[in-house]
């Protein structure tokens, strides 16, 4: 007998309907799967087995001939253990075909017939919104988050047994409708108060959360680099309702959204080790995943030590900087994945890293100074909008018990700045875009229409580009950069002091740090 399930399969962020054909019929006892299975699937074999005897039903000793269409796309995952379950029951005659027409069933299979979490349920959840049947049958542990689309049914169960009772007394049966968790604030969350001295560095800071602006971290070992960028997302905006959705979307895909935490709304802060690889940062596989990068979406990646990252894996960042996604190509198809994130770099300025710490002293000389900030090329550091120098600390900055400025404060004038430029950029928008607009993330032509400067700031910034020989791309930073301190300033203008001090935060291109 012939029966058919429905299921959604993954390619990269997005989910795609799967057929499961199930055909029983007179023959050698054995299980035969087609339709580009992966060694998972292929393996699903004995886990369906096992699950439906020991949920107390009878597997066939007949010839099972399994088909996952469309027969062309490789399919992967044991998400595929539960509709083949399923199928092989109806095409039994152990429960009825027309049961399942109106479901679509995504689980892993344990040995004992209980239903295992799976990967990427929000992004089925989305994908099953747009199709006529809008029922969806999952683990119990994944219910919740499928639950945050709406439009659709989620139905939660633990085991086989306990889905096919329902499946036949369909009056018992509700939707989940559970509130869906977020991930709880931590009491012990890093706070700039924790940080002593570093004014400059932590207006830096500050200006970089307030426009979006990706930042370059340099300084001698101990100086605070690190302390600096985990306190970053304390004072970054809240992600709003959609921005939070994509997050848990990327995340749920690449297997990291935890139970118990399944809508997340702290903004992510990912910290890749330098021996990283390149698909690892980027994406890829054969089946393409989203890196470092895309997981960082809507928040911070955070490479310390970055001369020390492998330059293949560096100059991937790119792309990804100028457009807010990266592109993966394959032989059988391209996908894009999101990867709009704050870069947040750091590095010591020689090998010995005591080269503007004249205490300590450097050993170093001129050209291994230049070899070692060589590794970082000079089209990548163009695309980082602030370059600071973070100096050592010294004893009475420790020793000083006056309370440092808390996130909390820094975060009322990011809002305030990132308010203006909500105002200033809805109208651009028109609907298109749910979330914030910053000034990083402003166009060549609307940098021209919202950075417009007055002939003494022309003239000084015309002064900076002859000196220095900036490119094109350091003179939209400059004028961005100014932007957001006129912002945070509440200034409509910007003027030869928001200028200024956007110029001192590109002190790479200037040849110096000091």
């Amino acid at each position: 007998m012939l029966a058919k399930t429905h299921t959604l399969g993954l390619i990269g962020l997005d989910a795609h309907p799967v057929d499961i054909e199930v055909d029983v019929a007179n023959g050698l006892p054995q299980t035969v799967l087609v339709g580009l299975p992966d060694s998972a699937i292929k393996e699903s074999k004995e886990r369906v087995r096992s699950g439906i005897k020991n949920s107390g039903f009878r597997y066939p000793a007949d010839k099972i001939t399994v088909s996952l269409a469309p027969a062309d796309i490789k399919k992967e995952g044991a998400l595929y253990d539960l509709p083949i379950a399923m199928g092989i029951l109806a095409a039994s005659k152990q429960i009825q075909p027309a049961l399942l027409e109106e479901y679509w069933f995504a689980a892993e299979l344990a040995l004992d017939g209980h239903l295992r979490p799976v990967k990427g349920v929000l992004a089925m959840a989305q994908a099953l919104s747009t199709h006529r049947i809008k029922k969806l049958v999952l683990p119990v542990a994944n219910a919740p988050e499928a639950a945050l689309v709406e439009g659709i049914q989620v139905f939660g169960f633990k085991t086989l047994g306990d889905l096919i009772e329902g499946l036949h007394n369909p009056e018992t049966l509700k939707p989940f409708c559970g509130p869906a968790a977020g991930n709880p604030d931590d009491a012990d969350e890093p706070d700039f108060s924790d940080i002593k001295g570093q004014f400059l560095a932590k207006r830096a800071m500050e200006i970089a959360a307030a426009g979006g602006h990706n930042i370059l971290l340099v300084g001698p070992p101990g100086s605070g680099k690190t302390m600096l960028a985990r306190r970053l997302p304390a004072i970054l905006p809240e992600m709003t309702a959609r921005e939070s959705l994509e997050v848990t979307k990327i995340h749920s895909v690449a297997g990291n959204a935890s139970v118990g935490s399944f809508l997340l709304r702290q903004r992510p802060f990912r910290a890749p080790h330098h021996t990283i690889s390149d698909v690892a940062l980027a994406g890829g596989g054969s089946n393409p995943q989203p890196g470092e990068i895309s997981l960082a979406h809507n928040g911070v990646l955070f490479l310390d030590e970055l001369p020390e990252f492998h330059r293949n894996a560096l100059e991937i960042l790119r792309q990804p900087l100028e457009e807010g996604c990266i592109r993966i190509a394959r032989a059988q198809r391209s996908l894009n994945f999101p990867a709009r994130f704050m870069l947040v770099a750091a590095m010591n300025p020689c090998p010995c890293g005591y080269y503007t710490d004249p205490a300590r002293g450097c050993r170093c000389s001129q050209h291994k100074i230049h070899q070692y900030l060589g590794k970082v090329s000079g089209p990548l550091l163009d695309r980082i909008d602030i370059h600071i120098e973070v100096p050592a600390i010294r004893y009475q900055e420790l020793s000083d018990n006056t309370p440092a400025e808390s996130s909390a404060k820094i975060k009322e004038r990011v809002n305030k700045a990132r308010g203006i430029q909500e105002e200033r950029f809805s109208a651009e928008r028109d609907g298109k875009k749910d979330g914030i607009l910053s000034n990083a993330q402003m166009s060549h032509r609307q940098t021209r229409k919202y950075c417009t400067l007055g002939k003494e700031e022309n003239e000084l910034l015309k002064t900076t580009m002859d000196s220095f020989h900036l490119s094109a791309r350091a003179f939209d930073k400059i004028l961005k950069i100014s932007r957001t301190i006129a912002d945070l300033a509440g200034c409509g203008d910007i003027t030869t002091q928001h200028l200024s001090e956007a110029i001192h935060y590109r002190s790479l291109d200037r040849g110096f740090f000091l």
